[in-house]
Parts: C-alpha cells; structure tokens; sequence
C-alpha cells in the first residue's frame, strides 16, 4: 500500500488533468514531460537576428510538438535567438503551463485561433485527422502573428531537426516570392485534384504559365509582409468556398495551398524535409529515407513515431525521433 500523501499527490494531480481538459482535448490523456536541458547562444551570436518560428499546438499531438522543439534547441547555434510562436485553439492555459516547465527559457507566445473562422469551410478529406481546424492555421500566420514579425519558419509538429534553423531560416526570397519550400517536381501533381478539377478549362488555367510542383506544407518559410500585402489566406478561402461547392480536391489543406502557391515558390533543399516517414494516409506503412543527405525528418502520413513506439510496434526510422521524446511516463502507484 503507497503512503497516504503519495496517493492523494496522484488524485490531485488526476483531478488538475481533467479539469484543463476542453473540447476536443478531452478524449486525448493529458501527457506531461521532463524538463529540457538549457542551450546558450555563443559569443558570435551577438550579430544574428532573431529566428521566428511558428508551430500549431495541441493535446493530441502534444508529444510531438515537444520532440521537435527541443530537436530546434539541441541543434541550434544561437538556440536563445529563436522566437515561438505558436498557434492554439483549446486547452491553451495548459499547453502554456506544459511548455513553460518543459523548456523554463523558451521565448515564446501563444496565440488563440478561433475555429469558427475556418471550419465552415472545411470539407471532408481522405482522412479525419486532416479535417481539424488547426490544420489549416498555417493559412492564417500573417492575420494570427504581429506585424513587427516579418519572416517565419512553419514546422509541422511531426518532424525533428538534425541541423542548424538558421540555415533553413537564411533561405533567400526573392521579389515577390512570399514562400520557400522543398518542391517534389517528379510527383504526379494531377493526383492532387479531381478529374472535376481538370476536366473544366475555367479552373485547370488556373496553373498556366506556372511549372507547378507539388510541396509539402509541414515545412515553409515564409514572407509575413508580402502574404499580407497580397492577401494569400483571401485567396486560399476562395478556393475552400467553391471545394464547398464541387469536390475539386481530396486531400485536406494542402491543395488550397498548391493553387495559390505552386509553381510560385523558392525552391528549397530537400533535406530539409525528408517526409513521408509517416507512411500513406491509409495505412502508414514503414518508409525508408530518400536518397541524399538530411537535415531535418518528417513522419507526415498516418503513423507517427511516438503512437507506433507506445503500440510497441515501431519502424526502424522510429528510432531517430526517439532521443528527442521528453515524454513523462505516467504515475504509477505500483512503483511508490
């Protein structure tokens, strides 16, 4: 039998967990983590700017998020020039308090995103976890961050860096460029649309005179100023209000995405996101790397790391997300 204040130090703790649960966040267990290592920026840090970056935050994918900032940390030069900015839409006094005991020196805000703005135009994709609000978030940064930020890396919260931010966030912009990104040209970029889509002149124009490519949406960097100016999130509404109307898409926030930016982008280096380490989105089978070399991994499909590792069923590629899981195992009154 535990000891009396062991016992009632784990009912006060499960009553505090259930109490900040809310909306969705309720059918998900409330994790906790260890306390990240501190990293110090180094003299020659003085001259750099400050790094933004800016990533979604919720219970469900908590554990994730957590595992890629400290990735972001451990592999910084100048770890104390980054600025996060995160994007939340329930639980948020939670999700503070978590990540100001995880990281105790992370520069950081989080800022409330009202579903409401979003989910009426929201369409059934392939799969329902594509179909969250907060998924589509990243098309509101330039409306959701203040104007004094400028320049964003966007980081997918299933992904961890084995290099160096400041190299991604260095990635040029030309004129009226507002966003970088690896692009995958060799894809079959028509899989992305409908024949509905392609079959009508009025909406397939709507790439002529762009070598348009696919890209991945979990890793950007993107230009806050000039989305403003040209009003990019109006832009990607428009093309979720007529989805509403015919089905020209199937594949979650994504193809808004393509159309307003494909063939439009900076290219960036494909190692900075080896994705599709998640599998498909039906399946999630194992993956293996792309040929070349990595800086940054990402398990974008079905299965992610930390849900295959608990199931005690884990890919080999598991094994590299793995040192960055700052998980808390949960309290066991067998082990008092």
């Amino acid at each position: 039998m535990p000891p009396l204040h062991l016992l009632l130090l784990f009912l006060s703790t499960s009553a505090l967990s259930c109490a900040a649960r809310t909306g969705d966040d309720r059918h998900h267990p409330l994790p906790q983590f260890r306390e990240a290592p501190q990293f110090y920026n180094s003299i020659s840090c003085l001259s750099i700017p400050t790094i933004h970056v800016a990533m979604t935050l919720d219970v469900a994918y908590l554990r994730g998020s957590v595992a890629a900032i400290f990735s972001v940390l451990q592999h910084s030069s100048c770890p104390e020039s980054i600025q996060f900015h995160f994007i939340a839409s329930s639980s948020i006094s939670f999700l503070n308090s978590t990540i100001r005991s995880t990281f105790p020196s992370l520069s950081f805000q989080i800022y409330h995103f009202d579903e409401s703005r979003v989910s009426g135009l929201i369409s059934t994709s392939i799969r329902k976890a594509l179909d969250r609000p907060l998924n589509y978030a990243r098309s509101y940064l330039p409306l959701l961050l203040p104007d004094s930020v400028h320049k964003v890396v966007y980081l997918d919260s299933d992904l961890v860096l084995v290099d160096d931010i400041a190299r991604l966030a260095s990635t040029p912009l030309p004129d009226k460029v507002a966003l970088a990104a690896p692009e995958y040209c060799n894809a079959n970029f028509t899989s992305y649309f409908t024949p509905t889509f392609w079959s009508n002149p009025a909406l397939s124009m709507a790439f002529e005179g762009r070598k348009a490519c696919y890209f991945n949406t979990g890793v950007m960097v993107m230009d806050l100023d000039k989305w403003r100016v040209s009003g990019f999130t109006a832009q990607i509404e428009e093309w979720m209000e007529l989805q509403k109307r015919m089905r020209i898409y199937e594949l979650g926030s994504l193809p808004p995405f393509l159309l307003v930016f494909a063939g439009r982008i900076a290219a960036v280096d494909h190692r900075w996101n080896q994705h599709g380490l998640g599998g498909d989105n039906y399946r999630g089978l194992c993956r293996n790397l792309h040929p070349g070399p990595v800086s940054l991994l990402h398990w974008s499909g079905k299965g992610k790391p930390w849900v295959r590792i608990d199931a005690k069923r884990p890919c080999p590629l598991d094994a590299l997300w793995q040192p960055y899981d700052l998980i808390r195992r949960p309290f066991s009154l067998e082990d008092a």
